[in-house]
């Protein structure tokens, strides 16, 4: 079997701790097993560790995550790039053309595909590992995971089974799909659930082939190269949409575990015992209530019950548990330019835009970089940059010439510069950046690691 682990998405659900640089899948705020904070991906990750499947499961995930995603899963974690974020059609759709073209995975091979949010314990990864019999057995296209509903909701998909042949059908295995629903009206989910309807947990298995048939007839490349180029080109739609709710052959397999989709603040909340995060405080009046804040200054709750309290650079969220659906649309619409993100070398937050009166416009930015990490060596073609070092010590190299700095100490970086900083300690600086234009896409990266970098400028 073959693994491909959805970690790609925006995840803008949990906003403002979360963007499209730090969607939810990277928040710290599950508790691991010894009492450490541990995100979703690295939940999973370490699971499918524990349950020996590790080593058969790609990640998938956008270019703009991948640095994070390997920070947090290890820097040899096996990556599937997207080069732009989607939705979860394309994504299944390169992850298959990549493990057919460039893995070399057999047409034959069960691919097994999985979110990265699911909430579960370790039995739900026996059930994963059945997958490739009960397909087997299926004789279908495409067998899904359900799990029982714990109450009516517009936020999830249903399948709805064919009746059970006999009371020993309960269970692990398999049944024919009479109907599939992605996220209807509460009004019908309602009536799927009393017809015995299971929710959909995101996880499919099918065989190879059947994906890479998929691509020839609509006439996409199942080369990962070409269908790579190709991808922006790709519709932003579900795999439920595009594929499940076309499939002439579908089984489901019922899960009998505990499965929650931590896609929402009230079902995060559910899963999180802790009632305050950062600086402030939940008062005693509070019932159910929760802080996550970010901010260096402190946030007090008082007389507030059921309610989430979360604040980051991005914004200040206030909210009732039960509003989820209302706060899904409004984050929906939201188009703000991230102002906080987590990078492979540390993170970033941006501390003030402006416009002077010359009319360039300038960002100040405040970084934090490990020790033992750089940012990339890099340049600029319509911005200059100045750094100011807190605290810390580092090297920094600028057009072939690398020092030694310290805190106190600037640098100035000229527009098409090449330039890199690497942290000796923990450095803390400002970036001061102006230019005509401003922009995240004004940036030629020209190399990653720091050794490969001195040796080929020949520093050594």
């Amino acid at each position: 079997m073959k693994i491909v682990l959805l970690s790609g998405g925006s995840g803008k659900r949990l906003w403002p701790l979360s963007n499209c640089y730090r969607a939810k899948q990277y928040l710290s705020v599950l508790e691991g097993p010894h009492g450490e904070m541990e995100s979703m991906l690295q939940r999973v990750w370490r699971q499918l560790e524990e349950s020996d499947l590790r080593q058969h499961t790609w990640i998938s995930t956008c270019r703009q995550q991948a640095e994070l995603a390997q920070r947090q899963a290890g820097s040899n974690a096996p990556i599937i790039m997207e080069p732009e974020q989607r939705d979860t059609f394309p994504a299944v759709a390169l992850a298959a053309a990549y493990l057919y073209s460039i893995a070399g995975v057999s047409l034959s091979e069960t691919v097994i595909i999985m979110p990265v949010d699911a909430y579960a314990e370790s039995e739900f990864y026996s059930c994963i590992r059945s997958l490739p019999k009960l397909l087997r057995e299926s004789k279908s296209d495409l067998l899904m995971v359900g799990t029982r509903p714990e109450y009516p909701s517009d936020q999830y998909g249903y399948i709805l089974p064919e009746p059970e042949r006999n009371v020993d059908d309960a269970g692990m295995n398999e049944r024919k799909v009479k109907d599939f629903k992605e996220k209807p009206y509460t009004s019908e989910a309602k009536r799927l659930v009393d017809e015995g309807a299971l929710w959909n947990t995101g996880v499919y298995a099918f065989q190879l082939d059947y994906m890479i048939s998929i691509l020839m007839e609509r006439g996409l490349s199942i080369h990962y190269e070409e269908l790579y180029k190709q991808f922006g080109k790709l519709s932003k739609s579900g795999f439920e949409a595009e594929v499940t709710e076309a499939a002439r052959s579908r089984s489901v397999v019922r899960y009998e575990g505990a499965w929650k989709d931590l896609g929402s603040w009230k079902s995060l909340s559910e899963e999180i015992s802790i009632e305050r995060k950062g600086l402030g405080e939940v008062a005693a009046d509070c019932v159910q209530s929760q802080l996550f804040n970010e901010l260096d200054i402190p946030i007090t709750v008082i007389g507030l019950n059921h309610v989430i309290v979360a604040a980051s650079p991005d914004g200040i969220l206030v909210t009732s548990k039960d509003a989820e659906s209302i706060v899904n649309a409004k984050l929906h619409a939201m188009n703000e330019r991230p102002k906080y993100k987590e990078r492979r070398w540390g993170h970033s937050r941006v501390m003030e835009t402006s416009v002077l009166s010359s009319g360039l416009r300038m960002v100040t930015k405040r970084l934090f970089i490990s020790a033992g990490q750089n940012i990339s060596y890099q340049m600029h073609f319509k911005r200059k940059e100045a750094w100011t070092l807190l605290s810390g010590e580092g090297e920094a190299l600028v057009n072939e010439t690398c020092r030694r700095v310290t805190a106190g100490e600037s640098i100035e970086i000229p527009e098409r510069a090449r330039h890199s900083l690497r942290a000796v300690t923990d450095i803390e600086l400002i970036e001061v950046q102006i230019g005509e234009e401003v922009e995240e896409d004004d940036i030629i990266r020209l190399g990653i690691a720091w050794d490969d970098i001195i040796s080929q400028l020949n520093l050594v």
